[in-house]
């Protein structure tokens, strides 16, 4: 053990940078992996966020006007509550017409500390601003969509005899508003709730419960209703159920990031292991002596792997403690995700994991390579006379014949003289090179949402409805843009057979002028009762282009062809377009009541190139005397904004992995090239020649690995976003290849980096004294 411990001290004097870039690489490493999961926790679980900063409420007990609803913040297992709030149920709609949707309001004078609304946009109510002639609301941010409100604009709502202006929006962590099903929540000042003229079954009290531990939320659940008394509560309402609706809307995201986490988490492994083995090989000289005096193979490989165990424990807990200490002082989008993550739920045992993951790898690595290392015979070979000591290959030969520069036939045999080594070098380099392309795609892909969301079934930019204008003037008013394409739509909801839930019928242009649906599969629907079907509803029925399908609507029978698979975002793809004419035409049965609207719910505007939407949706407003209410159509690309920033922030961590990489490529091409110093001189070349071979010899090294990275990177990210395309009901079709000319960059950059980073190294090596490479050659 003594002698063991002094061959480690003078190791470590002698090879005191070495040992110090190990420990920072590792702690770089280990930042890395817990800053991207902080990332991949904020930017994938919108919904645990928002749960989080606001304090949210495990349980919502809605309960009659009467109820003593306060008396539940005594139950043990609640920590704090929110509310209760007087409440009543009412209808709301934009003032001229718009959207309907149920509202919850809650009357507060100020806002809740627990499940506190996070306010979006405008701000939270003011007793001195909202409590006059006009009187304030603020919605809840899925009410606000649906209803397409904003800060500014009128409410029209049931029982009350003043319009009330939206104020705000805020964020929650309850369920969200959802037609039919259930109500939005909005907040108004005490006094405003009490002008209502609702009947008494419109009012109600709710309050939301906040637990010491969310795992009792059944059993609060129980005492509730015990306590109250079961017709006293009129809903409950629960986190898993918030957090379950929310889920579904953010699975491409977390699958995208996920996925983008894992890749970097294989390419650090894989640099990490290949620093540790080629440190190892670079000491065979001293291993050798080591077995010389006395050390036994088991000695040998137990002083290695507990030295670099204690590299990689010193560096993760270096990493572990600057990112407890630096990452939420970090400006901008990761200081607060760090800082958020800490309050997460998991987030000590994560971090513990994600260190002791780095470690395991580690000690993993070192195992195999300090098993070779055991391995070593203690009479040392010229491995440098093996290598050099037979002729040339003949392509080697012919290369020298045609006059190609010595250096560059040189380096190519240099490079791939060790078929394993080389092969194993390329794939490690290839790694980060293999994700950043796949980071490029997405990116590319996201860019082809914003830029040419007709080719990925969103042709309209803009949506148009009104209440108040009638049909043909609203058709006239449209038809007069000449900047603009107007299709008239309308939505049902349909049955299946077989299937409890409902799909989405569409009709969307007419027989004359039909609507340019994005069809990857079959054709477009023409003729009548054709239809067109996403990916999602394909799924559901086990149909496929060219079956006919059954479906009701208000117990109206429809059997529509199924011509032609397009790429659908909206309702998970379960979505069937027709043409409006075969909407309203296509039911059978005689005396059934009408299934369809007999006019257009909406007006989808595909707009000419170079039109700008807001200018149009603007000047139609304006056209209209604000009659007309137009919006810009949902696009998954503004949803999915964040993943761009962590795209960047990913690939800047791949390029660190790849430069580690590359640092460890370029060291262990001029150790071995320092052992060939006396022959190369001997047949002549100059140190600058040298220095060339060096060089060529790590750029052809990195070249095959930045042509199997980007082009193993374009097949499988094209394989990736077609999966969740296909996974997530939009269909296949909507992944985009980089540009060629930035696949073209990458490879170049890749190549130029790993030459610059190769040149001063092997000028070095080319200028040492000739007694230095001949005791290398041992």
């Amino acid at each position: 053990m003594r002698a063991a411990a002094r061959w480690t001290q003078a190791h470590l004097r002698a090879h005191r940078p070495a040992a110090v870039l190990i420990v920072l690489a590792t702690a770089g490493i280990t930042i890395s992996l817990l800053l991207a999961t902080a990332l991949f926790a904020y930017a994938t679980d919108p919904w645990q966020r928002v749960f989080t900063q606001s304090s949210g409420a495990h349980v919502w007990i809605h309960t009659q006007a009467g109820a003593a609803a306060g008396s539940l913040a005594d139950l043990d297992e609640v920590r704090a509550t929110s509310g209760p709030f007087r409440t009543v149920r009412t209808s709301a709609s934009l003032q001229p017409g718009g959207a309907k949707a149920t509202l919850e309001l809650r009357g507060t004078d100020r806002r809740p500390a627990t499940a506190a609304p996070r306010v979006a946009a405008g701000r939270w109510l003011d007793p001195a601003a909202d409590a006059g002639a006009t009187k304030g609301i603020v919605l809840d941010s899925s009410v606000a969509r649906a209803m397409w409100a904003k800060p500014g604009d009128s409410l029209v709502l049931s029982g009350f005899r003043t319009h009330l202006r939206v104020v705000g929006v805020a964020d929650t962590a309850e369920v969200s508003f959802r037609a039919g099903e259930s109500p939005g929540v909005a907040w108004v000042l005490p006094g405003t709730l009490a002008a209502s003229t609702a009947g008494q079954d419109q009012r109600g009290r709710t309050i939301g419960l906040r637990l010491a531990d969310p795992a009792d939320t059944d059993y609060v659940v129980q005492r509730a209703v015990t306590q109250l008394g079961a017709d006293q509560i009129t809903d409950v309402s629960t986190w898993r159920q918030a957090r379950a609706e929310a889920e579904g809307d953010n699975q491409l995201l977390g699958r995208l990031l996920g996925g983008f986490g894992l890749g970097a988490l294989l390419a650090a492994a894989l640099a990490v292991g290949g620093a540790i083995s080629t440190r190892i090989r670079g000491h065979l000289r001293d291993i050798s002596i080591l077995k010389a005096i006395g050390f036994t193979p088991g000695q040998v490989v137990r002083m290695f792997l507990a030295l670099h165990l204690l590299f990689a424990l010193l560096g993760v807990a270096l990493g572990a403690l600057g990112t407890q200490v630096l990452g939420g002082l970090m400006p901008g989008r990761i200081g607060e995700a760090r800082a958020v993550w800490q309050q997460l739920p998991g987030h000590t045992w994560l971090s513990f994991v994600i260190s002791g993951g780095v470690v395991v790898f580690i000690g993993s690595a070192t195992c195999l390579a300090a098993w070779r290392a055991g391995r070593v015979p203690p009479v040392p070979v010229a491995r440098a006379a093996a290598v050099t000591g037979g002729r040339g290959p003949g392509l080697t030969r012919r290369a020298l014949g045609l006059r190609v520069p010595p250096a560059l036939v040189l380096g190519w045999r240099s490079a791939f003289h060790h078929p394993l080594r080389s092969s194993a070098a390329v794939a490690r380099l290839a790694v980060p090179l293999l994700l950043i392309t796949v980071a490029l795609g997405a990116w590319t892909t996201l860019d082809r949402f914003s830029s040419h969301p007709e080719h990925v079934g969103l042709p309209a930019a803009l949506t148009a409805r009104s209440d108040s204008l009638g049909d043909r003037e609203l058709h006239q008013l449209l038809a007069s843009r000449p900047q603009l394409t107007a299709y008239p739509g309308a939505e049902v909801q349909a049955l299946v057979p077989g299937q409890t839930g409902t799909i989405t019928l569409r009709g969307l242009g007419t027989d004359t002028r039909p609507y340019p649906f994005a069809v990857v599969e079959g054709r477009a629907a023409h003729g009548p009762d054709e239809a067109v079907a996403g990916q999602g509803l394909l799924d559901l029925l086990d149909a496929h282009v060219g079956d006919w399908v059954r479906m009701t609507v208000a117990g109206r029978p429809y059997v529509l062809h199924i011509v032609g698979r397009n790429i659908e975002t909206a309702d998970g793809g379960r979505v069937v377009s027709t043409n409006l004419d075969t909407l309203r035409d296509g039911a059978t049965g005689d005396g059934a009541p009408p299934a369809a609207p007999s006019h257009p719910d909406f007006y989808n505007l595909v707009l000419h190139h170079g039109a700008d939407p807001g200018a149009v949706r603007d000047a139609l407003t304006k056209a209209s005397a604000g009659r007309l209410e137009v919006r810009e159509a949902p696009n998954p690309a503004d949803q999915l904004s964040v993943v761009r920033a962590v795209a960047v922030g990913l690939i800047a961590v791949l390029i660190l992995i790849g430069l580690a990489e590359l640092a460890t490529t370029v060291g262990a091409g001029v150790r071995d090239r320092s052992r060939d110093l006396l022959a190369l001189r001997a047949v002549g070349l100059t140190p600058r020649q040298i220095t060339a071979v060096i060089v060529s010899a790590t750029s052809f090294v990195t070249l095959a690995a930045a042509l199997a990275g980007t082009g193993l990177g374009v097949l499988v990210s094209q394989w990736l976003i077609n999966l969740q395309g296909s996974t997530s009901g939009w269909g296949t079709g909507i992944a985009q290849r980089p540009a060629v000319a930035v696949l073209l960059l990458v490879i170049a950059v890749a190549v130029v980096i790993a030459g610059a980073a190769a040149a001063l190294p092997a000028a070095r090596a080319a200028r040492r004294r000739l007694a230095d490479s001949a005791a290398d050659l041992l």
